[in-house]
């Protein structure tokens, strides 16, 4: 391996050379206590930054084997220190000049959720930390300045580096505490299914957000109390006693007037999926981290998805056991995204009212009088909630502010009053006794089929200039084709979008071969990379991108809205 003194020679030898020149910098460098990669060089200074690594001997960065000896503590040390290393490196950001992204220095920015990401990683077996970022290479014109880019390698990259990525350089008690909280989010997440909850919301918790587009808690946002009925109370690990709302497993219902918080309280449990950092006000707002956001989507492609639970006997005779539709309407996208939210292997459904096909989830007595039951093709979703938990397990947590008829069904009914809840199961089912009960059907549903293998995309199978780019969080271009995750709502990072569009092309070129079906693709792919990590999936010398893991709900929700997947 070359030495560091190797590069700065090498870094004065092609000062003032045409930009191509930094070419020549590609490899490894020893620089002591840690080894720099510089992985891809930029074209020139207008292209996208180059990418680097650092990497830390296990030994020599120090941390003990106690933080990081399990996924859910490895994975919050991880974030620990990319937050770390992107306060410090943003400190330098263009601190170098030059032209286009000269001096450009960034790395993965972390919102309030933890997630496993390329951009940091510890390695089990040995402790060795991994950092992935990136650097504008400097120039004038398209001219190298490389006293520029020694300035960024030797004097600023090594200070963020010192600070942040070795233990006997961090406050021990701020790392124990982050240790702490992840160990105390899991011994909930484990506790849920033992107590037979399917979500927990400490009381203390800051549910609203500062604004529709920040994530960060409300200031003086209103402290969630839970209602007597509901409270239930944990001894943690390391925090103790603490108190919270219990959802019990069934179908609950959330109701309440406009703006007094349903909503609120149903992001928060969409959100409780992933763990959140100290100081956002949802560290322990615990969701079943299987739970799924469901909605009508108009306009999205079905591919051969079995919706004969929810829609059946067509006017022209269409088949509802393989649908197929390129443009969906929203009752039959919505009957879509419970059937495939039940081949993902959810155990609750999250539904808000205010984005669902109403014909999907409600047809009353009355029309139900004027409108045959025989004429009628959709099977409304309070007339199968009931049947899902039964007989699937399947439970359901659905705000409702216009419709009184779920309370026939409802398990549990909180009511929402000020961004407090009150428990009003008792009153709300005495005065539903004043209404009649919506019809069910007589038959019980056929189970859903799940056999959609799949065969390979030739334009993308082994396609050495596959086109590949991310919009936000919100869609996916492959080649030519967008995928639209828009209403895929429980992805909160553009890099979990990016490690779809590589689980996709890898499924594409290794798994699809007409007898797979989805449900294998899927879990071959989290074991491959449960085994060998999100880059595994990524062919080539280098991360163009940096990637966070999404959930199995999110990849399969990626290969729904996949036009070009080709089902048999």
């Amino acid at each position: 391996m070359k030495t560091s003194n190797d590069l700065q020679r090498l870094l004065q030898a092609i000062d003032h050379k045409s930009y191509p020149a930094y070419k020549d910098t590609r490899g490894s460098y020893d620089f002591r206590t840690y080894t720099l990669n510089i992985d891809h060089v930029q074209g020139d200074p207008f292209a996208s930054p180059s990418k680097l690594s650092v990497a830390v001997d296990g030994k020599i960065a120090g941390f003990p084997l106690v933080l990081f000896d399990c996924p859910h503590k490895r994975i919050a040390l991880q974030d620990y220190l990319l937050r770390l290393f992107s306060q410090k490196i943003s400190q330098y950001n263009f601190k170098a000049k030059g032209s286009g992204k000269s001096g450009l220095i960034s790395v993965s920015h972390c919102g309030q959720e933890i997630l496993e990401r390329t951009a940091c990683e510890i390695d089990p077996p040995t402790g060795k930390v991994l950092v992935r970022f990136e650097a504008g290479f400097p120039a004038n014109g398209r001219t190298i300045n490389a006293s520029q880019l020694i300035r960024i390698l030797f004097d600023f990259l090594p200070d963020c580096v010192n600070s942040t990525l070795f233990y006997d350089k961090l406050n021990p008690g701020k790392v124990q505490s982050v240790i702490f909280l992840a160990e105390d989010q899991q011994y909930i997440r484990e506790q849920l299914p033992l107590m037979g909850l399917t979500a927990f919301v400490a009381d203390g918790s800051i549910l609203p957000r500062e604004s529709g587009v920040s994530a960060r808690p409300m200031k003086n946002g209103i402290a969630f109390v839970s209602p007597e009925s509901l409270k239930v109370t944990l001894t943690l690990p390391h925090l103790g006693r603490i108190s919270g709302m219990g959802i019990q497993k069934g179908i609950t219902l959330i109701v309440g007037g406009g703006y007094h918080g349903k909503s609120t309280l149903l992001k928060a449990l969409e959100l409780g999926v992933y763990n959140h950092i100290s100081g956002d006000g949802r560290e322990y707002v615990i969701t079943e981290d299987n739970a799924l956001k469901i909605r009508a989507e108009d306009g999205r492609s079905i591919k051969s998805t079995d919706i004969s639970m929810f829609v059946n006997n067509l006017p022209n005779k269409k088949d509802t056991v393989a649908f197929c539709t390129e443009d969906a309407s929203g009752s039959t996208s919505q009957a879509a995204n419970v059937i495939e939210g039940i081949e993902s292997g959810t155990s609750l459904f999250l539904i808000d009212e205010d984005t669902c096909a109403t014909n999907f989830m409600i047809r009353d007595e009355l029309m139900q009088r004027v409108v045959n039951r025989d004429q009628e093709p959709i099977t409304p979703f309070i007339e199968r909630a009931r049947y899902l938990f039964e007989e699937k397990g399947i439970s359901s947590i659905i705000v409702a502010g216009s419709s009184g008829s779920y309370f026939h069904i409802a398990d549990c009914i909180l009511q929402m009053d000020r961004y407090e809840p009150r428990e009003i199961t008792a009153f709300a089912k005495k005065e539903a006794q004043a209404f009649p009960a919506v019809a069910k059907p007589a038959s019980v549903p056929p189970l859903p089929s799940f056999k959609r293998a799949a065969s390979p995309n030739p334009d993308v199978k082994n396609n050495s200039r596959l086109k590949m780019k991310t919009m936000g969080k919100d869609s996916l271009l492959i080649n030519h084709e967008t995928i639209d995750l828009r209403y895929v709502e429980q992805l909160v990072d553009s890099e979990q979008t990016a490690a779809l569009g590589y689980i996709l092309t890898y499924a594409e070129n290794n798994l699809l071969n007409g007898r797979n079906d989805l449900r294998s693709i899927v879990t071959t792919i989290r074991r491959l990379v449960e085994r060998k990590g999100l880059s595994a999936l990524v062919s080539g010398s280098y991360l163009p991108v940096n990637l966070a893991m999404p959930r199995d709900q999110e990849i399969f929700a990626c290969f729904n809205r996949y036009r070009s997947f080709h089902i048999l």
